[in-house]
């Protein structure tokens, strides 16, 4: 467990959904609920899984291309983009859970002293929705959406920005994700990325990005 180097870093990035969260079921359910009122198909849990994990825009398009055998209109892209970010943002945590190990991290976290900040590319709001609601606002000290920048991961920019605003050296830096757009993202910023196994990666293989360490649960950093 080497590349953690726990020991070393002041500063600790999570993403979001398929990190720190089981979001996948609410996903589920607010597409169908968005898919109804625009009088599209309905779509699988298990289809849902598969398609999130690179930000909302992506979902919205690979639902469409899969409903439409790949002839998207670009309007109806924007309106299920606007009618699910509606539904989905007015109530974000139903079912979304912590996963396994995460509350036993974080908790350890906190008691060495470290920054943690959520970094995520779901829009800041229901992110912050979804910790308070789960009880776990009070481990961060900032939650990035991916609305507060231009850019969101895989682009560097929230990442530069935590080593620029915590004035930490990148070495310092720790990034926790479950997604190609993780490992791009800490790549590009050059700081240190673990991925999770069991999170979401629009149905590809973590591994095909080469992630410098995947972890199945987050405690086994502490062993």
């Amino acid at each position: 467990m080497s590349i953690a180097q726990l020991d070393q870093r002041q500063v600790i990035l999570f993403d979001l959904d398929g990190t720190l969260v089981d979001s996948a079921t609410d996903l589920f359910r607010s597409m169908n609920m968005s898919l109804n009122v625009l009088n599209f198909p309905l779509v699988t849990e298990a289809q849902v899984r598969n398609w999130v994990g690179k930000g909302t825009a992506i979902f919205c398009q690979s639902v469409l291309d899969y409903l439409t055998a790949g002839n998207v209109d670009p309007a109806e892209h924007q309106q299920l983009l606007e009618t699910f970010l509606r539904i989905y943002n007015a109530e974000p945590c139903v079912e979304t859970q912590p996963f396994p190990g995460i509350v036993d991290f974080l908790q350890w976290a906190k008691q060495q002293g470290k920054i943690l900040v959520c970094v995520t590319n779901k829009p800041e709001e229901p992110a912050r929705e979804i910790l308070d609601v789960l009880g776990l606002s009070s481990y961060f000290d900032d939650v990035i959406g991916g609305d507060r920048f231009a850019e969101r991961k895989p682009h560097p920019r929230q990442l530069l920005y935590c080593v620029e605003h915590y004035q930490v050296q990148k070495e310092q830096v720790l990034m926790i994700g479950d997604s190609s757009n993780d490992v791009e993202a800490a790549r590009r910023a050059g700081v240190d990325c673990i991925v999770v196994s069991y999170g979401y990666n629009h149905g590809e293989n973590i591994l095909d990005c080469q992630p410098q360490l995947v972890v199945d649960d987050l405690t086994e950093l502490l062993i």
